[in-house]
């Protein structure tokens, strides 16, 4: 059995959450069910729990800020979040999986079972880049990219352009190196909103920065300071010369 704590400071959504998971995930013990942050914090340190859905957004107490004086995490986490773009993209950008609220229960399924193969856990540095992504006024500077062995923590202005291979992406980095993420460019495409990136090509997200020269033709080509050449197509050629020329 997964021990767990439910830690929120809206009554209907522990309500809502205790119902769904005695349903659908049998597997699932709940320990308590915590009103609040400060609750909450009580009942990891006297329940130990295996697992602990927690808000992201209560009063007096964030659920950032609680982990922050649990200190080392030793449970698994699954985050609840209202339908905020902000929030949302924040979590994406720290690599950590989350859950929208009205929950949906297979989305809850899923999450559990993810747990019982291969857990939620959440690094510090994961932490560290959610509360940095969540800051408003931060200015975005690093990304968690998914990997076969974990996640690396790479800066934004490192990565060169984005290949897709199917449903994963080669991340092209300076010096030489790329990784190969479960992520696919379509999400990247969505994580990177930035000036400084565009999609060329059904294949490749670029990072203007590294471009070299642009040349001319039916959708032409672009080559990126590494010496390497990418297709353009036809139907990205005005947006790619639109930014080219901001």
């Amino acid at each position: 059995m997964i021990k767990a704590i439910l830690i929120d400071d809206e009554a209907k959504c522990l309500t809502s959450l205790f119902a769904d998971l005695s349903e659908y995930c049998p597997q699932v013990e709940v320990l308590q069910q915590c009103g609040s942050a400060k609750e909450g914090l009580k009942a990891i340190r006297q329940l130990q729990p295996n697992l602990v859905f927690l808000d992201i957004n209560m009063p007096w107490m964030t659920g950032l800020e609680l982990l922050e004086v649990v200190g080392e995490i030793d449970f698994d986490v699954i985050f609840t979040t209202a339908h905020d773009q902000y929030a949302v993209q924040a979590f994406r950008l720290s690599a950590i999986d989350y859950l929208l609220k009205p929950i949906d229960y297979q989305d809850l399924i899923e999450a559990v079972r993810k747990v019982e193969n291969k857990g939620q856990g959440v690094s510090p540095e994961q932490l560290s880049l959610l509360k940095e992504n969540m800051d408003p006024d931060s200015n975005l500077q690093r990304i968690g990219v998914p990997t076969k062995a974990g996640i690396d923590f790479i800066l934004i202005q490192d990565i060169l352009y984005c290949e897709a291979d199917s449903n994963y992406t080669f991340v092209h980095l300076e010096g030489d190196k790329r990784l190969y993420s479960a992520r696919t460019l379509k999400e990247f495409e969505q994580l990177l909103q930035q000036d400084s990136f565009c999609r060329i090509h059904q294949s490749f997200l670029i990072n203007l920065n590294h471009l070299k020269k642009y040349f001319r033709g039916d959708g032409g080509y672009v080559e990126m300071v590494n010496g390497v050449s990418l297709n353009v197509s036809r139907s990205k050629k005005e947006e790619l010369l639109a930014k080219i020329r901001m």
